[in-house]
């Protein structure tokens, strides 16, 4: 018999798997010509912003926006790599990390191109009539060459796109939603809406998304 923790686990996943190709795709910039023009092979990607009150954003997202690029066919610096030399450096915060200039990383790490977000939202609120929780974000790629933006855009994932109407009134909606929001927050749920909106946000495919890599055999057809 499957445990709680193995459950959970494999929900999780496929809540991933079906809401990353929801209806919340990035609102982004579609002008590609400098996109086309860098050809980035390679990119670091930096601690993102939190200006969310929850702590647990930064570390969440960040150890989840890797995958979605390296599918796409880049090179990504790992994280543990990344995360290492900056501490080296003295730079132990998202805002002091995303202030060094693009000629300092780019001698640091060698990367063609360094991924900024800033995260808007996470975690789970009560709405009166329903708890939910959601994590948005937005997100640029800067060429560390000479420091032009590449790309930029934002997305979002909330569990409010798989909620529906229990029909049971408004007690009984009201009580749901008081639990969902404990539950939530015992669990933290924003961490799978985390991998969601790191999914919607960085992977190539779709238009005002950013363009497959080199790694990519997709790459030169977008």
């Amino acid at each position: 018999m499957m445990t709680f923790n193995a459950i959970k686990g494999v929900s999780a996943a496929l809540l991933l798997a079906v809401l990353a190709t929801g209806c919340a795709t990035p609102t982004l910039s579609h002008d590609y010509t400098a996109f086309k023009q860098s050809r980035p092979k390679s990119i670091l990607v930096l601690p993102p912003i939190n200006n969310t009150p929850e702590i647990k954003a930064t570390d969440s997202m960040l150890s989840q926006m890797t995958h979605p690029l390296a599918e796409s066919g880049y090179y990504v610096v790992p994280v543990a790599v990344a995360s290492e030399a900056f501490r080296e450096n003295g730079l132990n915060t998202a805002d002091d990390i995303q202030a060094v200039s693009a000629k300092k990383l780019r001698e640091i790490f060698g990367a063609d191109a360094a991924l900024y977000v800033k995260i808007t939202e996470y975690g789970s609120s009560y709405k009166i009539v329903r708890s939910e929780v959601a994590v948005a974000a937005e997100g640029k790629l800067v060429d560390l060459r000479n420091g032009q933006v590449l790309w930029s855009g934002s997305a979002r994932s909330s569990s409010a796109e798989r909620s529906t109407d229990s029909g049971g009134g408004l007690t009984s909606v009201l009580i749901g939603a008081l639990i969902d929001q404990v539950a939530n927050t015992l669990s933290d749920n924003g961490h799978t809406y985390a991998g969601i909106t790191s999914e919607r946000l960085l992977s190539a495919g779709k238009s005002g998304q950013i363009l497959y890599g080199p790694r990519s055999p997709k790459y030169g057809t977008d």
